[in-house]
C-alpha cells in the first residue's frame, strides 16, 4: 500500500513537471509574432532579387519557395567587375515593428556570413539597415537580431551621420550575402518573427 502511494506520488510530480514545461514553452512561443512566413501559394511572387549586376558585376541570386514551405536564396557569388553581392527582398509589406524590439530567423545555410537587411522608404540609393549573423553550415537556427545591431547602410558602407532605425518605418525586409568569398552560397528560411518587448515589473 505505502509502495503503491509512492509511486503515485513520484508519478504526480513528474506529471506536475511536464506539464510545467510544455506550457512555458508554449508562452515563450506565444510570446513571437510571426511575421512573415511562406506557406501560401502566392508566396513567391512577394520576393525578388537585387545583384551586382546593376553596377557590372555578374554575380548570381535567385530565391524560390521550396516543397517544405520555405524561401530559399541561393546562386553564385562573383567579385568579377568590382562585383560581389546577392540579395533577396519582400515587396512592400506591413510589419508593425513598433511592438518588438528585434527579430528572430529560423534558417539554415552553408556556413557563410550574411546580412538581414530592413528597408524603409527614402530617396537615398542602395540604403538600408543591416544586421550581419553568421550561421552553421547545414544546421538549422534561431537567430535573434535586436534593433540595437542594424545600422544604417548604403552601397554596403555604413552611415554614421544616419539616424537609428525607425521601426515604425519598416515596410520590406531581405537577405544578403557579401562576405568577398566567391562560390556558391544557399541560406533557408523558414520563417521570420518578431521578439516581443520585455513587459517591466512594476
Amino acid at each position: 500500500m505505502l509502495k503503491n502511494r509512492l509511486r503515485f506520488t513520484v508519478l504526480s510530480s513528474i506529471l506536475t513537471m511536464l506539464v510545467q514545461l510544455a506550457s512555458s514553452s508554449m508562452h515563450a512561443e506565444e510570446g513571437e509574432q510571426m511575421l512573415l512566413s511562406f506557406d501560401k501559394p502566392e508566396a513567391a511572387k512577394q520576393w525578388r532579387t537585387i545583384n551586382d549586376n546593376v553596377m557590372g558585376g555578374v554575380s548570381e541570386g535567385k530565391s524560390r519557395i521550396t516543397e517544405d514551405k520555405t524561401l530559399e536564396f541561393y546562386g553564385n557569388l562573383s567579385l568579377e567587375n568590382n562585383g560581389g553581392f546577392a540579395s533577396v527582398r519582400s515587396q512592400t509589406v506591413t510589419l508593425d515593428l513598433d511592438k518588438h524590439e528585434g527579430v528572430v530567423l529560423r534558417v539554415r545555410a552553408d556556413g557563410r556570413s550574411f546580412y538581414c537587411n530592413l528597408h524603409v522608404p527614402t530617396s537615398m540609393p542602395a540604403f538600408s539597415y543591416r544586421a550581419k549573423f553568421d550561421t552553421k553550415k547545414e544546421q538549422w537556427q534561431e537567430v535573434r537580431i535586436p534593433w540595437k545591431e542594424f545600422r544604417a547602410t548604403a552601397f554596403g558602407r555604413e552611415l554614421e551621420s544616419k539616424s537609428s532605425l525607425e521601426t515604425s518605418k519598416v515596410n520590406a525586409i531581405g537577405f544578403l550575402i557579401a562576405d568577398k568569398k566567391a562560390g556558391p552560397f544557399r541560406l533557408e528560411v523558414e520563417w521570420i518573427k518578431g521578439i516581443p518587448k520585455a513587459t517591466k515589473k512594476k
